[in-house]
């Protein structure tokens, strides 16, 4: 089976401060995404983070809730988390071994941290991992704006050697022509 990430697509992350790179498309490629999971039978997981130790994005305000544009189901699982990592002391794993996924697609934000840190712990943990390299986004750091972030990170992945499983960085059109 195959579980569909979305990593921290919440209200709070999202300010008139801090433009995400893409964000129109990335929300547009994930409901897409969403859709067609939902109808072979797979698996919709959102993450959220949960900001409380950090004083933001409590569980039960606004900011925690999912964007108010990304479509969810009753079917969807939310999971909530407290570090970049979505499997840290969280009941995804749990999740994960239940439902016998063996392959996690992943989008979501922020490319730089938790999308990064995610991916990283999926292989380690023996997952086959597809990221949609137009489906993540970040903001402009200092050094290097969003959209060479999403590139180098599309790349750094890409250039992942494989350990047990496997590592695929795709884009969204592709994936769909792919038909997987």
């Amino acid at each position: 089976m195959r579980v569909l990430l979305v990593i921290d697509m919440q209200k709070a992350m999202f300010s008139p401060d801090s433009l995400m790179f893409d964000l129109d498309g990335v929300i547009e490629r994930i409901n897409s995404l969403a859709d067609v999971f939902r109808e072979r039978g797979d698996q919709v997981i959102f993450i959220q983070h949960d900001g409380s130790s950090e004083g933001f994005c409590r569980p039960g305000t606004d900011d925690f809730d999912i964007l108010s544009s990304l479509s969810v189901t009753e079917d969807d699982l939310l999971i909530s988390k407290t570090a970049n990592d979505s499997f840290y002391k969280t009941k995804l794993q749990e999740q994960l071994d239940h439902a016998d996924v063996n392959e996690l697609v992943i989008t979501g934000i922020s490319t730089d941290f938790c999308v990064d840190a995610t991916i990283k712990s999926a292989i380690v943990k023996d997952y086959n991992v597809t990221v949609i390299s137009d489906a993540h986004t970040t903001d402009d750091k200092p050094h290097l704006n969003a959209k060479q972030l999403v590139d180098h990170y599309n790349w750094t992945w890409s250039m992942m050697p494989p350990a047990k499983s496997k590592i695929n960085v795709i884009s969204f059109e592709n994936y769909r022509k792919s038909g997987e």
